[in-house]
């Protein structure tokens, strides 16, 4: 029996112990699991009530509701079959078991279950894509841009555009094979670029979205940086509300960059707490000011934050925006004064004067730049690579069709056809399904 004929099974709930835990199965050999743990296969769609057994007459592993998708008309195209039991890890370690004693079923890999969707067609792989971001996805604004995904936003509109790029290719070779017909290629040109033309235009305007869907996806990047002792790390802890970072009154404690992920009005922002910028000797505090000045550069903004009454020019974050942030007015005796903007705020990490204004400030920012960002078309690098490519050879095939060249503009609506194809995957990606899969958890 090969692998993807396999019957795979795996946990396909959350981690024990819960109140109630799903294992799933799907394969040719599914129908067997059923009879074997639970006596009988119950009616297609309906929830049955069984008591599994390890065997036929053998030891009760646990009372069940029993459900059968019998295939193509299943989650993953295959015969697939649900166990919901109780959750306690023996309950589950048990059933696993008994489900790996029969001949023929496997324990799933990562992402097996949504990768077999994929290759019987009841998924495109933005649709496996949006699914992936859907289960990762920590905000509400995340999670309306992956569900548009996984509902086929991008998926049915690349495969609209690629219907017509291949109706377009067909007139081309058409006149081609007609070039004998006095006017005819010329007939059949004319359209073809006027479809190619507005086409070109479509997919330009979805790619021109300042990459709102991937900052969306990943979340806005925002870097807390500036001398040692300026109390970054204590800002840090009470933006997240917890210890996430070592606080000393000793300058560059901070030796790597710390991560902490936050929900702003269902925005996602990923604050960073860098090391103090400055010179040293020291080999390891020099790799984390590279570091530092690294993912400053990289971030969308940077909180550069000083002490107040100290003096610190403000270093050059590449492309990002910077706010000056005065940290311990409490020791200043000064009081926070607000700001619209979030820039030139003074705040206290210590007391938490001037926080809140600065949350507010900084949700306002993550609103603006990523206001409508889930209504983006393009959400992940792969496919804002493959719609410049299709955008390319597109140009390419109205620059040679002005030149009359049907045979070179016949090649290149293919070639931008299958990049639409790779897109949602109909046509060669065996080398990039690995890496979307690599991810997923086991039971997915």
């Amino acid at each position: 029996m090969t692998r993807d004929r396999d019957t795979i099974f795996a946990l396909s709930s959350g981690r024990p112990p819960v109140a109630v835990a799903v294992i799933r199965v799907s394969g040719p050999a599914a129908r067997t699991a059923v009879e074997t743990l639970a006596g009988r296969v119950p009616e297609p769609r309906r929830a049955r009530f069984a008591t599994l057994r390890d065997r036929p007459g053998g030891d009760v592993l646990d009372p069940a509701v029993v459900l059968w998708f019998p295939g193509p008309h299943s989650e993953t195209g295959q015969d697939v079959a649900e166990f919901q039991v109780h959750g306690g890890r023996a309950v589950i370690t048990a059933v696993l078991a008994a489900l790996g004693r029969i001949e023929g079923l496997r324990p799933a890999e990562p992402g097996e279950f949504t990768r077999r969707a994929f290759e019987n067609g009841r998924l495109d792989l933005t649709a496996v894509e949006g699914l992936a971001d859907l289960i990762y996805a920590e905000t509400e604004a995340q999670r309306r841009q992956a569900y548009r995904q996984l509902a086929g936003t991008l998926g049915k509109r690349a495969e609209a555009w690629r219907a017509q790029l291949i109706e377009a290719q067909a007139l081309v070779e058409a006149g081609i094979d007609f070039s004998d017909e006095g006017d005819v290629p010329e007939k059949l040109l004319g359209p073809a670029l006027a479809t190619a033309r507005a086409l070109r235009e479509e997919i330009a305007a979805a790619l021109a979205d300042e990459n709102r869907g991937e900052r969306l996806r990943e979340g806005l990047m925002v870097a807390i940086a500036g001398p040692p002792n300026a109390g970054k790390s204590s800002l840090l802890n009470r933006l997240a509300q917890r210890d996430v970072a070592i606080v000393t009154p000793h300058a560059g404690t901070t030796r790597d960059v710390i991560e902490v992920h936050l929900d702003l009005g269902s925005y996602p922002v990923t604050l960073l707490d860098t090391a103090g910028i400055r010179e040293s000797q020291d080999p390891v505090e020099i790799e984390g000011v590279r570091r530092a000045r690294e993912r400053a550069e990289a971030a969308d903004l940077v909180l550069w934050v000083t002490e107040e009454g100290v003096g610190a020019p403000v270093q050059d974050s590449g492309q990002a925006e910077v706010w000056q942030v005065r940290n311990k007015i409490d020791l200043a005796d000064a009081q926070a004064v607000p700001s619209s903007s979030g820039k030139g705020l003074r705040i206290s990490a210590l007391t938490g004067a001037g926080v809140p204004e600065l949350i507010a400030a900084l949700a306002r920012h993550a609103e603006a730049t990523l206001a409508g960002a889930e209504a983006s078309l393009v959400t992940r690098e792969r496919h804002r690579v493959a719609l410049r490519k299709v955008v390319e050879a597109l140009d390419r095939a109205l620059a040679e069709g002005s030149g009359g060249r049907e045979d070179i503009v016949a090649e290149e609506l293919r070639l931008a056809a299958r990049e639409l194809g790779r897109l949602t995957g109909r046509v060669d990606v065996e080398d990039i399904l690995d890496v979307i899969f690599r991810d997923f958890c086991v039971g997915k």
